[in-house]
């Protein structure tokens, strides 16, 4: 029998699995797809974003407990983090923060991970979908001192499959297997970008062991917006602020380059919103995007500029009014949002119109009516309720032996390596935490 089985070979689980390993525990881990660290290839658009040196738990985390991320991320911290990766082999570099192997590699990373379990003696099986977790004590025992898992898994890989350096084993496709082990490790992710693994299997596998599931919705993703205006401005990139406005009060902004598409908006910035407006129009609320285009300055200064702008270029047509300030594209939808004539020379807009232009700069509107689907999705908002689980040790408060980690959980992380790190510390925590209750047999609380 299996000390640990770990449900999914991602980051958080292959950090669980190799803490559980160097505890002493036999440890298999069930992956779903083809290969482990699937999701970790794709972050860092391929570089990998490690973590981040600007941690504040407060601002950079969002879910239903903060304490309970502050509680996480106090006991494996991002100096610990960076420790535990150069101990696998990965020197890390800083830019501004934003933490990346030294080879700019995400590769690199998937594959010391895997190589550290190999070395450790984890057992990794891929191809193996899990379809049910049960547990039966002895005698009604808690499970720290007591009783058993029973995980069922689909084989969903036909013949010999090559897992890192270490062969499986000649297997079926369709067959049934159950795996018994003393804990469980559910590191199945969440339901964004599917096509590495997450597909929300694991908030299924959580909620028939009795756990609360806050309905997941996409996160750090682009915003679908209203108007055929954005066929116009697709393509455009520029520095900008986006602020998110629900029923009309301000609920989040953020700041850097915006990005224009035939649907809406895009960019850093409007994923670090996105979480808010899912939030939002899964509530039934009225959700709408302000885009500031000058956001070093104030309506006053836009004012004076664009005045004085008028009356050095007289001469010219509207088209041209705000050519070098902006885009093309861009400076002629603020112009006609504005009222004013492209075709008119510029010393004819009127101060009523050049001050609803200085508006349409700083304050552009867009009503929002969505966002792209889970499968563009970085992360989701939603998950496993954080008030079910230990801080302490990744443990459920209703399921004792059994920890969840990384994304299944009611946590998203901002962009910029925080979601990874949250993926290190849970994992880390979970293998440790398991391994303790098996060597020791008692309580890891």
């Amino acid at each position: 029998m299996n000390d640990v089985i770990v449900v999914g070979g991602g980051a958080s689980g292959l950090a669980a699995a190799i803490e559980a390993a160097r505890g002493g525990c036999r440890v298999t881990v069930l992956e779903q797809k083809e290969r482990t660290g699937k999701k970790i290839l794709a972050t860092g658009n391929g570089r990998c974003n490690l973590t981040n040196l600007h941690m504040d738990p407060d601002t950079c985390y969002r879910g239903g407990n903060p304490a309970f991320v502050r509680d996480v991320l106090g006991r494996v911290t991002v100096v610990e983090t960076l420790e535990w990766f150069g101990d696998l082999g990965i020197p890390t570099k800083d830019r501004n923060g934003y933490v990346y192997p030294r080879s700019d590699q995400a590769s690199a990373v998937a594959e010391a991970l895997a190589m550290e379990a190999e070395h450790l003696g984890v057992r990794i099986l891929c191809g193996m979908r899990v379809e049910s977790i049960s547990f039966k004590g002895e005698n009604g025992g808690n499970l720290r001192t007591a009783g058993e898992f029973a995980v069922t898994a689909e084989d969903r890989t036909d013949g010999e499959r090559k897992v890192g350096e270490r062969k499986a084993g000649e297997r079926k496709a369709g067959r049934r297997e159950t795996f018994r082990s003393r804990a469980v490790i559910l590191a199945a992710g969440s339901k964004a970008a599917p096509a590495t693994g997450s597909d929300g299997s694991g908030y299924e596998l959580a909620e028939a062991l009795g756990h609360k599931i806050i309905p997941p919705l996409p996160a750090l993703v682009q915003l679908i917006c209203r108007g055929r205006i954005f066929r116009q401005l697709a393509g455009i990139r520029t520095d900008g602020r986006i602020r998110l406005l629900v029923d009309g009060e301000p609920a989040a902004a953020d700041r850097g380059e915006v990005q224009l598409t035939e649907q809406g908006i895009s960019g850093i910035p409007a994923f670090q919103v996105s979480r808010f407006a899912s939030a939002s129009l899964a509530a039934g609320r009225q959700v709408e995007a302000s885009l500031d285009f000058l956001p070093d300055w104030n309506r006053e200064q836009i004012l004076e500029f664009l005045t004085a702008r008028r009356s050095r270029l007289a001469y010219r047509k509207g088209e041209s009014f705000l050519s070098g300030l902006f885009a093309g594209k861009l400076g002629a939808v603020l112009m006609s949002s504005a009222g004013i004539s492209l075709t008119d020379p510029v010393s004819q807009i009127p101060d009523r119109k050049l001050e609803k232009l200085a508006d349409q700069i700083q304050d552009f509107r867009a009503p929002v009516t969505g966002t792209r689907s889970f499968d563009s999705a970085q992360v989701c908002c939603g998950g496993v309720c954080a008030d079910q689980v230990f801080g302490a040790t990744m443990e459920s408060r209703i399921t004792p032996g059994l920890y969840l980690t990384g994304e299944l959980l009611d946590v998203d992380g901002i962009c910029g390596g925080y979601n990874l790190q949250w993926a290190w510390s849970t994992g880390i925590l979970a293998g440790r935490s398991a391994a303790k209750i098996i060597r020791e047999g008692g309580d890891s609380l």
